[in-house]
């Protein structure tokens, strides 16, 4: 890795959450809301930094007071914000949610077609290719000129270890599943990890059943492929064969920030060169204890909280 790289380099979303305070009811009945930095992308590498990893963004952001709250937080947290564009003319993108647990989370995106982060043009060859790990979502492929310079980044990176696809299939963001399918399996020849549910998994590999599914994401040649089966737990495959890890059980709050708290526990585990059940252990209780609150952003958990969670299972 490059001196001046970050350990990990995340590509893509980058927005505001508003999140209702009230859970169990309707957009239409809620009296009060909180403000967070949101966006799969952005909250990854959050949740990459509270695990102690050197962690920026690749993204952009309006010109306005949004876009400046989202720069403050990223510091806050830890997260490079050098790679994080302003881009003039397109306003920060607010999502909005319901929350009805436990497994009901309607999202509201605004400003999304025209969001500052599907704008990137320019990428830092150094640091894709010193970078240890790099992170790119399938959303970031949904519309030019993310998608080409997504695509440019993964071939400078060369499929070099750990590149990182996250399946993050937002089905409003395309034309069609079939649009969605062909940029996942281009992307797929560039990565040696990817992620995703099963959702996610079936669209990329048109198979539902996890063990097919991880097996048809093997044979596009990922080296590590993780499906995430919801109250099944975690599923793994990586050449030492498949790997199992039942959830992790908490009251939910709010599922939207699990599999990005997933995605950086991940991350961390990858770079501490952990085996896979260990690497899913630690990711699927990272994501309960994000899942417990209302935060995504702001819930992410430290090393210490996740171990000390560990250590007390039965």
């Amino acid at each position: 890795m490059s001196g001046s790289a970050p350990e990990v380099l995340a590509f893509g979303r980058l927005g505001v959450d508003i999140y209702p305070q009230q859970v169990g009811v309707g957009l239409d009945r809620v009296d009060s809301f909180g403000k967070y930095l949101g966006g799969s992308a952005a909250n990854v590498a959050v949740a990459a930094a509270r695990h102690g990893r050197r962690t920026a963004l690749v993204s952009g952001v309006g010109l306005d007071p949004l876009g400046r709250f989202l720069r403050r937080r990223l510091g806050e947290f830890g997260v490079d914000a050098k790679y994080v564009a302003d881009v003039a003319g397109h306003a920060t993108p607010v999502t909005f949610c319901e929350m009805f647990p436990p497994d009901d989370f309607p999202l509201y995106f605004y400003g999304r077609d025209t969001a500052p982060d599907l704008e990137i043009t320019g990428i830092d060859a150094e640091a894709v290719r010193g970078t240890a790990l790099m992170w790119v979502t399938v959303t970031g492929l949904s519309k030019q000129p993310s998608r080409g310079t997504t695509f440019d980044a993964l071939a400078l990176r060369g499929r070099q270890r750990f590149t990182v696809l996250d399946l993050d299939w937002r089905p409003m963001f395309w034309g069609s599943p079939a649009a969605g399918r062909r940029a996942m399996q281009q992307a797929l020849e560039h990565v040696d990890v990817a992620v995703g549910n099963l959702d996610e998994c079936e669209v990329a590999t048109g198979v539902r059943d996890p063990h097919a599914a991880a097996e048809a994401l093997r044979a596009s040649g990922v080296r590590t492929a993780i499906v995430k089966m919801g109250p099944a737990g975690v599923l793994g495959l990586d050449d030492d064969g498949f790997v199992v890890v039942p959830p992790h059980a908490v009251d939910v709050v709010n599922g939207l920030g699990a599999g990005d708290a997933f995605g950086g526990a991940l991350c961390h585990g990858l770079l501490s060169g952990w085996s896979l059940e260990r690497i899913l252990r630690f990711a699927n209780v990272a994501g309960a204890l994000v899942a417990a609150q209302i935060a995504c952003s702001d819930a992410m958990p430290t090393t210490a909280e996740v171990e000390a969670c560990l250590a007390a299972q039965p």
